[in-house]
């Protein structure tokens, strides 16, 4: 059975990851560095980490199979669970592949110098219902996959 592991201290669809998970009927862990509100239903646990930058990642990344399914803005996360076989959406809706992750991990880079020179970036607007609905369908897509290639 595979699991969707949810990078949540900052996660905007945790709700979607819930709706998703309960009508195919997949366990949720849900990672962050302090307690949050969680839905009641079983197949939903929450994994409270010490505190740190990276504990959460280190977590999941220690934790996660081959198969599972991360959402993640965090694009080093989502790299490392590639490599161990996993499946990684990023909370907007995109997927993270083998062959993506490189030109998204230049790109984190090339932000990160910016920001260090001393450039405004901003962060992300709030994101819109049709921005929601194309990430639930984007991770209804990828579990999919990720069930018929688990049988």
């Amino acid at each position: 059975m595979i699991e969707i592991f949810i990078d949540a201290d900052a996660c905007p669809v945790k709700d979607e990851v819930y709706a998703v998970a309960a009508r195919l009927g997949l366990p949720v862990v849900v990672v962050a560095n302090q307690k949050i509100n969680v839905p009641r239903e079983v197949g939903v646990e929450m994994v409270v980490v010490g505190d740190g930058a990276d504990a959460a990642d280190d977590w999941i990344a220690d934790e996660i199979r081959s198969g599972d399914v991360v959402v993640t803005a965090d694009i080093p996360l989502a790299s490392r669970c590639l490599e161990k076989g996993a499946h990684a959406l990023g909370t907007h809706g995109r997927e993270f592949t083998a062959d993506s992750i490189g030109g998204a991990l230049a790109t984190r880079e090339i932000k990160a110098s910016m920001r260090e020179a001393g450039a405004q970036t901003g962060g992300p607007p709030p994101m819109t219902a049709r921005e929601r609905s194309r990430f639930s369908n984007a991770l209804d897509s990828i579990v999919q996959r990720a069930l018929r290639t688990a049988r």
